[in-house]
């Protein structure tokens, strides 16, 4: 099947460093939860909360994070390919982001994640866009 040679869209682009951010973000999260102690754990001061919650659910925290880094790894592939499966993961972890936020706003638990809502609201309307959907056929 041969591609067109159209440009990326600019949703997509600043997708891919969004979920590069992520793969960086939850690498460190893996190491410093299977590590602690180290210089990394300054990270933390961020989002204490966050910290909390995983120290609260032990050792299952590492293999939470090590499978969003895992995915963060697999969408920034598929949409660097314009993979079709890669615009899927990318809708569906925005969309689990989005109920996150929600959920956390809601709660009470991250009044921060509000925030997220609209963006997360916006990426995902520009994703639907017939033209994004499009560059990854």
């Amino acid at each position: 099947m041969m591609r067109t040679t159209n440009a990326r869209p600019l949703v997509v682009t600043f997708l891919i460093v969004l979920f590069v951010i992520g793969i960086v973000a939850s690498f460190i999260s893996v190491i410093t939860l299977a590590f602690p102690g180290t210089f990394l754990d300054a990270v933390w001061r961020v989002n204490p909360h966050a910290h909390a919650g995983f120290t609260r659910i032990g050792g299952w925290s590492v293999v939470l994070m090590s499978t969003v880094f895992v995915a963060c790894l697999l969408t920034v592939i598929g949409l660097w390919l314009r993979l079709k499966w890669g615009y899927w993961l990318a809708m569906g972890m925005l969309a689990a982001n989005l109920i996150g936020d929600i959920i956390n706003v809601v709660n009470g638990t991250e009044r921060r994640a509000i925030v997220g809502i609209p963006i997360v609201l916006l990426l995902l309307l520009f994703l639907s866009r017939r033209k994004t959907r499009e560059y990854f056929r």
